[in-house]
Order: structure tokens, then C-alpha cells, then sequence
């Protein structure tokens, strides 16, 4: 069978299962980020590199139109040569001043295209390896980080990015190609005039770092906080049943609110630093524009250079300056990127869960003997739940596992499918540590029917056939009359084609539950596990699944979780867990004629049938 969507903890499962928020997320290598980034980029070379013959082109031409405009303005100012107009060369260079501008809006509408492509191909690229290291993460990874986190990054952090390459990368290739060419035609212009306005990019460094380290933090504190928000809201919408039914709609209300806050709190701090650097750098773009007006007319004064040559001079040092500050006014998206990027590789970077050893293992071959040697486990390091466990299944059995609620009964499941490994001891299948075993080849041997049923988006019958998606339909149909889910489906108006909302919510507990029951009867596992399989549904329909159950578990292991203890009084042997170890074991008869535990909890949950 298919390994199951995650089961979390269960009733004994950690206690720090959000904790990771209560942390304050701290900046990783920015440097290290960027060069992940740019090989996501590299990705696809050949968009690359006809937006870079594209933004080359765009520079080229930009670099070309000031010159040409000094040639038109010195074709009307007089000189030693001429007092008039020069009319022919005036017309001529205007008409090429016409064509250089339409092929550079030409160029620039292609740059737009090849831009969007490229964000596009690139964040589909790394949407699909974060969601292919989100389904490989293990369950421990996934219980201890909030869901609406991790959707967060999946979502609003890949879209930051695909808007900030898509807005940035042609802003950044051109300034880059810019400011070179621009600083070598200064260099020709006038090398004293070309150091006077390189004043002022000395102070655009300075300023421009220390607003870097101090922006730095927000536009993290900002992502972080939106992914509180997001899974704060997830949880609401998931749980609004039980929101309602204990009437904390207004509680909901006040902590969306102060996390909204704070969010938008942090948001302006995050906005205002990044919208000043803007400003800021046009302040002292134009500071050098006076610098050089100002020199540049006593040079022509003194004749060394011409009117025409302070106009293309101060276009070129605008040109020179732009970059720097278009980059500067994207500083706020590009921060936001950096810290959706780091977010993403986080959990890129986090381990895997293991794939198992290599040992020769068939799901088919299956016997079904489990063993349980000195098992000691933890959700926290610190608080175990498992405290030298020892248990022995036979092949065929059918075990019930009881105890008080938190006593680890879900958490022998976790361990036995490998959602966590034992802190110490070994569990084995036939005799072979299941450590040795592919993680895939196990769990397509075991079955597993959760207390808290996950449906699928799809119909009903796709989510039957999730436990075997060869299935026939009418093996689909017969694995549902087994489970006696087939009586409601007919009386839907699609029947087995009935789409399923979020969920399942479109249908009862009882019902969905009656479905994973189905899914399972498909998969034909060798082992079977049901953790309180029929917790939600009616006593008659309880009566059939049980009887459904016992076809089933024949000639299989069987492992029960039960907390109404009648469910499991055929069951060959009953465990009682308690304190973390197995405290009792034997028949129900045993057990009662044994006076223990289990004969406690049996007395305490049908004295009320006592006349």
C-alpha cells in the first residue's frame, strides 16, 4: 500500500509541535542565497542568453543616443567653423536619433517578454523541487513546523521571487553593462569632469550598505510573520467547526488581528526603510548633476569642452547613476526575495527522510511476525513516551493495544511504519530490521486505517483507489460492499463518481471513515493496522465493519488500537501499555481473571451497563 498522508504524533505526540515559530528566524548568507538563485536561473542558459543579447543591445543603444544628441545640439550651436545651422547633418542625425529610439523600445518590449519567461521557467523549477523536498521530508519534520508555514513558502515566498526576477534581472544585467560603458565614454568625454561626478558614487556605496545592514531584518521579521499569519488562518479555516461550536469566533478574531498587526507594523518599517533608498540616491544623483553643470560650464568657458559635450556628459552620468538607482528603489522586493529564497532552501536543505537499506524485501512475501526489543522513544528528547517496550506479534494475530490516552499506543504505529525511529532497541519484520528495509517496500505492506480520516481531492472512487490505483472498478466497488461504504455511495447522485469537496467535508465522519476502511480492503496489505477505525460511526454500522474485519484480518497480522474495549474482546491477545512499557498481556478472559489495569479500565467503561 502507499504510505499514507502524515498521522502525526498522535495523542502522544510532542508537545513542541509549533515550536519552531516561537524562534526568531535569523538571515543566512546572503551571498550563499544569491548564487543558489542565479543557478536556478542558469537553469535555463539559452532565455539567459537572448535576454542578455537583448539587454547588450538595449545598452548599446543607450550608450549611442547621448552622443548623438550632443552631434544634433553641436549641429546648432556656432563655432569657429560655421554661425548657422547645419541643416543636412542636423536632419540626418535626428532621423538616426528616431531609429535608435525604436529600436530600443522594440528591445525593451522583447527584454519585458524574455524576463517574464525566465522568472516563470525559474520558479516553476524550484516550485517543484521545494514541493519534491516537502513530500520527502519526514513526519517528524512536518509535525514540528506549523502547515501554513510551510504553505507560505510554497506560495507567497516562490511568488516574491518570480516578481522580483522578472522585474529585476533585466535592471540588474543593464546596470551592469551601463555603468561600464558609460564609465569608458566619460573616460573619452573628460577624465577630470568623469572624477568630479564619481564623487558622488562613493557616497551612494557608503549610504547605500549602511541602509542594507539595517533594512536586512525587517523584510526577514516580515516573512516569517506572514507565515504565522498564514497557518493562524489554515488552522481557522480548518477547524472553524470547532471554532463555532465552543464560540471563539472572537478569539479567532483577536489573534488574527494581533498577528495582523504585527505584520503590518513590521510591513511599514520594512517598506519605509526600503522606499527611502530611492529617494536618497536621487538626491545624491542630483547633487552630482550640479557638480557637473557647474564644472562643466566653466570648462566651457574656458573652452576645453563644448555645450554639447556638458549635455551628452550629464545624459551619460545620469546613465551612470540610473542603475544604482533603480536598484535601490527595487531594494525592498529584492530583500523580500532574498528572505523568501533563504525560507525555500531551508527546508530544500533539511534531511531527507531516510529511504531504508537495501535488503531484499517483497510487500508480497510478507509473513507479518513483528518484533518489538527494548524500544525507548521520545517525541522530546527529554519526555519519553516509550520507556523499553517490548512486544511480539505473531504471524496471523490479531493484537489489540490499550491503555490510558497518552500512554503510546499511536506511537508503536509511528514506529513500526517508520514516520520516527526508536531512540534505542530494534523492531524487526520476519526477523529483518525494518531499518534495513526500503522505507517504500514497508509501508506498501502495511495497511493503516487512522482515527482521523484523509480523503483526497477527486471522486470516491479515486480516493478507494489510492491504496491501488490498478484497481478494476469493479474490484473498487467489491472493496466497498466489504466495508459496507457501498449502501451510501449508491444513494449518491453520482455514485462512485461523486467528486468530493476539501476533505470529504460534503460527507459524514462515519462515512469517510467507512472509506479509508475501503481504501485498505483494496491494498490487500499483510499487515493491517487500525488506530480507533470505528470511532465515528454508528453501533450498527460498527456491528458490519467488524464483521467486514474479520475477512480481512484472516491470514493477516493485525494490530488494533482501541479505546472501546468491546471492539477488541476477540482479539487473540490484548497489550496494555502503561507508564511506556506493556504492563499486561493475555486473552480478554485472562485479563479480567488477572484484575490489573486492563480489568480496571474494562469495570470503569461499562459500569454504567451494570444493573
Amino acid at each position: 500500500m502507499p504510505p499514507m498522508p502524515p498521522m502525526g504524533p498522535g495523542r502522544g505526540g510532542p508537545g513542541g509541535r509549533h515550536a519552531d515559530l516561537l524562534k526568531r528566524e535569523k538571515p543566512k548568507n546572503v551571498r550563499r542565497t544569491l548564487g543558489r538563485l542565479l543557478r536556478y536561473i542558469g537553469r535555463s542558459r539559452y532565455l539567459f542568453f537572448a535576454l542578455l543579447a537583448v539587454m547588450l543591445s538595449i545598452t548599446a543603444l543607450g550608450l549611442a543616443a547621448p552622443k548623438i544628441q550632443q552631434i544634433a545640439i553641436d549641429c546648432i550651436t556656432p563655432s569657429e567653423e560655421r554661425t548657422g545651422v547645419d541643416t543636412e547633418k542636423l536632419i540626418t542625425t535626428l532621423i538616426v536619433l528616431g531609429i535608435v529610439y525604436a529600436v530600443s523600445a522594440v528591445m525593451t518590449y522583447l527584454q519585458g517578454r524574455f524576463s517574464a519567461k525566465l522568472s516563470q521557467v525559474t520558479v516553476r523549477t524550484m516550485r517543484r523541487d521545494l514541493f519534491e523536498s516537502l513530500v520527502r521530508l519526514p513526519i517528524k519534520y512536518i509535525d514540528n513546523h506549523r502547515h501554513g508555514d510551510l504553505m507560505s513558502r510554497m506560495t507567497n515566498d516562490v511568488e516574491n521571487i518570480s516578481t522580483t526576477i522578472s522585474q529585476s534581472i533585466g535592471s540588474l544585467i543593464s546596470g551592469v553593462l551601463t555603468v561600464l560603458g558609460t564609465f569608458v565614454i566619460m573616460l573619452t568625454y573628460s577624465p577630470l569632469l568623469t572624477l568630479i561626478s564619481l564623487s558622488t558614487i562613493f557616497l551612494t556605496i557608503f549610504v547605500s550598505s549602511k541602509m542594507t545592514k539595517y533594512m536586512k531584518k525587517f523584510f526577514v521579521e516580515q516573512q516569517v510573520i506572514l507565515g504565522k499569519l498564514n497557518g493562524h488562518i489554515e488552522e481557522m479555516v480548518t477547524g472553524c467547526r470547532t471554532v463555532a461550536a465552543y464560540s471563539k469566533e472572537q478569539d479567532a478574531i483577536d489573534g488574527f488581528r494581533e498577528m495582523s498587526g504585527e505584520l503590518r507594523r513590521t510591513g511599514i518599517k520594512a517598506q519605509i526603510c526600503g522606499g527611502m533608498m530611492g529617494p536618497l540616491m536621487n538626491c545624491i544623483s542630483n547633487f552630482g548633476f550640479v557638480l557637473i553643470a557647474a564644472f562643466g560650464g566653466w570648462f566651457s568657458i574656458k573652452g576645453w569642452i563644448t555645450v554639447g559635450t556638458i549635455q551628452a556628459f550629464i545624459l551619460y552620468s545620469k546613465q551612470f547613476s540610473r542603475p544604482i538607482n533603480e536598484i535601490a528603489n527595487q531594494y525592498a522586493n529584492i530583500q523580500t526575495a532574498i528572505a523568501g529564497a533563504e525560507r525555500i532552501f531551508e527546508v530544500m536543505e533539511a534531511e531527507p527522510e531516510p529511504v531504508g537499506g537495501d535488503k531484499p524485501f517483497s510487500p508480497e512475501n510478507v509473513k507479518g511476525d513483528i518484533d518489538f526489543k527494548d524500544i525507548v522513544f521520545g517525541y522530546l528528547p527529554e519526555k519519553p513516551v516509550l520507556r523499553g517496550l517490548d512486544l511480539w506479534v505473531k504471524q496471523g494475530q490479531k493484537i489489540a493495544i490499550v491503555g490510558a490516552t497518552g500512554s503510546g499506543k499511536t506511537t508503536v504505529v509511528n514506529l513500526l511504519t517508520r514516520f520516527y525511529d526508536p531512540d534505542s532497541g530494534v523492531i524487526t519484520v520476519d526477523g529483518t530490521d525494518i531499518r534495513e528495509i526500503p522505507v517504500s517496500a514497508l509501508r506498501r505492506s502495511i495497511g493503516i486505517v487512522l482515527q482521523d480520516t484523509v480523503l483526497f481531492s477527486g471522486t470516491i472512487a479515486d480516493n478507494i483507489r489510492y491504496g491501488n490505483p490498478t484497481a478494476t472498478d469493479e474490484e473498487v466497488k467489491a472493496a466497498a460492499e466489504k466495508a459496507y461504504a457501498d449502501e451510501f455511495i449508491e444513494r449518491l447522485p453520482e455514485r462512485y463518481d461523486t467528486v468530493l469537496s476539501e476533505g470529504g467535508s460534503n460527507l459524514s465522519q462515519g462515512q469517510r471513515q467507512l472509506l479509508s476502511i475501503a481504501r485498505a480492503v483494496l491494498a490487500d496489505p499483510r499487515i493491517l493496522i487500525l488506530d480507533e477505525a470505528t470511532s465515528s460511526v454508528d453501533t450498527r454500522t460498527e456491528m458490519h465493519i467488524q464483521s467486514a474485519m474479520v475477512a480481512l484480518m484472516k491470514d493477516r497480522t493485525s494490530l488494533i488500537i482501541a479505546h472501546r474495549l468491546s471492539t477488541i474482546r476477540d482479539a487473540d491477545k490484548i497489550v496494555v501499555i502503561d507508564g511506556g512499557k506493556v504492563s499486561e498481556a493475555g486473552s480478554h478472559e485472562e485479563l479480567i481473571a488477572l484484575r490489573g489495569s486492563y480489568c480496571e479500565l474494562y469495570e470503569t467503561q461499562f459500569a454504567g451497563n451494570k444493573t
